[in-house]
């Protein structure tokens, strides 16, 4: 039993794309497995050590195959010396000669008819060691951790594959291997022209790779051009699958694969951040490799419940956009423990005064035990002082704060007719610890920082704030570009260049 997952439009001409999940089952005779160029070097040492931290797991679900009655074909291209006399060879140059596509031999490249360009940049050939490798074609045969055994198959010729899947009445393919972007769609025995010959072909998402330069676009770490690279198959060629249907458990992931989390603490009745926060980590983040979850009260003042409160202790990331909000003891001692830990927050506008609570409340709950304030959390880890705000705006006047010239937070953010409809906040004189980027007036009023940096406690973790944050600055692409590279620099991610979309 499969659990296959592909991507269909949600309308026949819109560019929005749901997932679809469901259960089949095949029969083992009548399925293949292709093993794509696993070889036993690479010209990129990072793509081989890759392949040898995939090849264990592998060659575990080539023995569950086995035992379903499922063929296994070894596919390293460019090494059929090294097997010139292996009967798993000799079986594939053997097998009877089927009717064929006359370029059933041929690479099969990028056909435009069905999909668009890849989604990653992988036209220096996707090397994403620091510097470069020097390429070539190193490999001699396929890496050894994977067992050939008797029944086993071996060619990287699109026709004698066809030939023998033909023999075998094999009309299902699962295809794995390396690389995702390149031989896996691209070889004459691959994804590409196995759905040209007509077979239900399915990727085994999970055991493989992409040769992709981080460096280059989209500019996201190597495993997320990995998932970009999926989802393209999952669109336009096939479904795919995971090795958790042969071995159960989880699927695999690298090592190296630790996906940054942000959390988003969202509390106010004002501006509408409970909209507007979730809709910008769907569309910034989540393709970005940032899973998100919301920590959130409703917008009653008086509401200091939280869902999800857990959530803080998952953290990379800490978003703050409450409104003088008492948090639960635990709530307020987790966050307490991100910060102390080293780890970021990024606070959008009535974060500066986000766990000062005031007046009839403040009375109410001064005694409490079971919720906590933060007074002193706008200068202590913001590093600024909020002292309220002026009459609403618009705020007509921004400007690159001097020095910050340059800062890659700016990076992008085109300041030109940026206006925004909220009032202006008074945040100075920001302590000497903190590094204006912004600076923002009113008409007859005195500029006042609006976005900057600090850094908070012994482990000097990362801060971000700005006092923009309403309904019209999140449908301002400046403000947009602006929380992105904010959020970018606070996980200590890269953040793409200038001229990066």
């Amino acid at each position: 039993m499969l659990h296959p997952r592909h991507r269909e439009r949600v309308a026949p001409d819109a560019d929005q794309w749901r997932v679809v999940e469901h259960t089949v089952e095949v029969s083992g005779p009548r399925t293949a497995m292709i093993v794509c160029d696993m070889w036993d070097r690479h010209w990129c040492a990072g793509a081989t050590a890759r392949v040898a931290e995939l090849a264990p797991r592998m060659n575990e679900v080539l023995h569950a195959a086995r035992r379903q009655g499922m063929l296994i074909i070894h596919a390293p291209s460019d090494t059929m010396k090294f097997y010139a006399d292996f009967p798993q060879r000799l079986r594939a140059r053997e097998a009877p000669p089927a009717p064929a596509p006359a370029d059933v031999r041929q690479w099969k490249p990028i056909n435009p008819d069905r999909e668009p360009p890849l989604p990653i940049d992988d036209s220096d050939g996707g090397c994403d060691d620091d510097p470069p490798c020097p390429q070539g074609n190193p490999w001699q045969r396929q890496i050894a951790t994977l067992e050939i055994l008797p029944e086993d198959v071996i060619s990287d010729r699109g026709d004698e594959i066809h030939n023998v899947l033909t023999a075998r009445g094999v009309d299902t393919v699962i295809v794995l291997g390396v690389h995702a972007n390149m031989c896996v769609l691209g070889r004459p025995f691959a994804i590409r022209s196995l759905v040209a010959l007509g077979k239900r072909v399915f990727l085994m998402r999970d055991l493989t790779d992409t040769t992709y330069n981080s460096r280059r676009r989209p500019y996201v770490r190597h495993f997320v051009g990995t998932d970009l690279v999926v989802e393209h198959i999952e669109k336009y060629w096939c479904p795919s699958i995971t090795s958790a249907d042969f071995l159960g458990g989880e699927p695999f992931r690298f090592a190296q694969d630790r996906r940054r989390r942000v959390v988003l603490l969202i509390g106010e009745n004002e501006y509408r951040t409970w909209e507007t926060l979730p809709d910008f980590a769907h569309r910034e983040l989540v393709w970005r490799g940032f899973p998100c979850e919301v920590v959130a009260a409703s917008t009653a003042t008086d509401d200091f419940r939280f869902t999800n409160a857990a959530a803080v202790t998952r953290a990379d990331l800490l978003v703050v956009s409450t409104r003088r909000r008492a948090l639960p003891s635990e709530l307020m001692a987790a966050l307490r423990a991100h910060l102390a830990g080293g780890k970021s927050l990024l606070g959008i506008r009535t974060a500066s005064h986000a766990f000062a609570v005031r007046g009839d409340t403040l009375d109410r709950l001064k005694d409490d035990p079971a919720v906590a304030q933060w007074p002193e959390f706008d200068p202590d880890v913001l590093g600024a002082n909020y002292r309220g705000h002026h009459g609403a705006g618009p705020l007509t006047k921004i400007r690159v704060a001097p020095g910050a010239e340059g800062d890659p937070i700016l990076a992008s953010v085109n300041l030109k007719g940026f206006t925004s409809h909220s009032s202006l906040y008074r945040c100075g004189p920001l302590r000497p610890t903190a590094r204006c980027l912004l600076l923002g007036a009113i008409d007859g009023q005195p500029e006042e920082p609006i976005a900057w940096t600090h850094r908070y406690g012994p482990r000097e973790a990362r801060i971000f704030y700005t006092s923009l944050g309403g309904p019209d600055d999140f449908a301002n692409p400046a403000f947009r570009r602006l929380l992105l590279n904010a959020v970018l620099w606070c996980l200590n991610e890269r953040i793409p260049p200038a001229d990066a979309p």
